[in-house]
């Protein structure tokens, strides 16, 4: 049985790249929580402990026991991480 994919969507108000990750998933079907760093630098120390930046957009992304951040820019990125899990989840 496979566990519930989780998502969080670590954004700013204004950020254009934000927009288009949560636009990304939006379009796939996948459901996302979103937590605001504007105007909350302390959400942005608790980025730079555990990725080391404090830019947006951050996407963490889990699923049982997987669980991967993915702080470069650009979809390719978080669609790759996707691909990753679902293809561990199939092998479980």
């Amino acid at each position: 049985m496979s566990k519930e994919l989780s998502v969080v969507v670590w954004a700013k108000e204004g950020c254009h790249y934000c927009g288009e990750v949560k636009q990304y998933l939006e379009d796939k079907g996948i459901k996302y929580k979103t937590v605001d760093v504007t105007h909350h630098d302390e959400r942005r120390d608790i980025l730079e402990i555990k990725y080391g930046v404090r830019h947006v957009p951050v996407v963490e992304i889990g699923q049982g026991d997987l669980y991967e951040g993915v702080t470069k820019v650009g979809i390719e990125h978080i669609e790759a991480v996707l691909e990753k899990i679902n293809k561990s989840s199939i092998l479980k």
